[in-house]
This record gives structure tokens, sequence and C-alpha cells, in this order.
């Protein structure tokens, strides 16, 4: 199970939703495990701009849709 009851993101909900561990994200998006947490938990997070675009190109590999303005107002 994922999320564990916590409080989660936008961007929480689409790796829960996907079977994504936040694991994967930092490896992937190369970020470390605290962004991946401050991301993946609350809506008031907003990562600079480098940061948000490896997430992004991170979660293309499993939806090529996924936008910047799916998860934060830039």
């Amino acid at each position: 199970m994922f999320g564990l009851g916590k409080k989660r993101s936008r961007l929480g909900k689409w790796i829960d939703q996907h079977g994504v561990t936040q694991q994967w994200l930092c490896k992937e998006a190369g970020i470390n495990k605290d962004t991946a947490t401050k991301a993946a938990s609350s809506d008031e997070y907003s990562p600079n701009l480098k940061t948000a675009n490896g997430i992004i190109r991170a979660l293309r590999k499993i939806d090529p849709n996924v936008n910047l303005d799916d998860f934060w107002s830039m």
C-alpha cells in the first residue's frame, strides 16, 4: 500500500496511482529523498525549475503526457 495514510500532494497521489516509489523518483529525477518527500506530501511545496523539470522528465517515462502544470503552477 502506498501513501500509508499520510497527506499527499497532487504529485504524491499521482505516484501512488501509478505504483511509483519515491526511491525510483529520486533515482530517475536526480533528487534527494527529502526533496521527494516534500514534493509528494505538500501541495505548498514549490520546487525550483531544475528540480521540477527533472521530476517531470522522470514521470514522462511512465506517462508521456505529464506536464508541469499537473502538479505546480509556476
